[in-house]
């Protein structure tokens, strides 16, 4: 399968290139490895870390903040399942930037907002600052949220601008970056 001229194009950047991958259970194998050492490291060990570093607890019921971290954490993860699923078939590629997806993914969630993935992961985060109420955790994912942005606006878009060339730029104009309907 020859791919397209535009995704064949080096990206300036050695660390972001499309997938070479073929089949789709090897792309969802490569997803599954990514994503056990992304929440490895960014939903377990750092957040612990944040928490080790400012142990502070904020005063919130727990009720509440229980079931805002639980509905935070369920369709986080639901998005996630569904954007790895929509990158290795129609996208042809994984989260990873090693091994990007070949082609522009514009259906599913990605036709709601850009960063779906991203989306779900921050998901996840807020959900452990609601759940275990800690100010170390709350500081961190303030931290990933403006983190996350500038990674997008600064590096992810001009790559994929490059890239994808006009399709990108009439995405970028019909679904906004983060947040339905803005």
């Amino acid at each position: 399968m020859r791919l397209p001229e535009r995704t064949r194009r080096e990206s300036g950047r050695p660390w972001i290139r499309p997938s070479t991958t073929e089949r789709t259970g090897a792309l969802w194998a490569k997803s599954l490895l990514n994503a056990g050492l992304f929440f490895g490291i960014f939903m377990v060990l750092v957040p612990w870390g944040a928490h080790r570093v400012l142990p502070a607890t904020l005063d919130l019921y727990r009720g509440p903040r229980s079931g805002m971290a639980a509905i935070l954490v369920f369709a986080g993860m639901a998005i996630w399942i569904h954007c790895l699923d929509v990158f290795s078939r129609r996208g042809r590629g994984t989260p990873l930037p090693l091994d990007a997806p070949r082609y522009l993914v514009s259906s599913g969630l990605f036709g709601i907002v850009r960063n779906p993935i991203m989306l779900g992961e921050l998901m996840v985060i807020w959900a452990e600052a609601f759940y275990f109420a800690s100010l170390g955790i709350l500081a961190y994912a303030l931290m990933l949220s403006l983190a996350a942005h500038l990674l997008v606006v600064y590096i992810e878009e001009p790559e994929l601008r490059q890239r994808f060339g006009e399709n990108y730029k009439a995405y970028c104009r019909e679904v906004p970056r983060w947040f339905p309907g803005w």
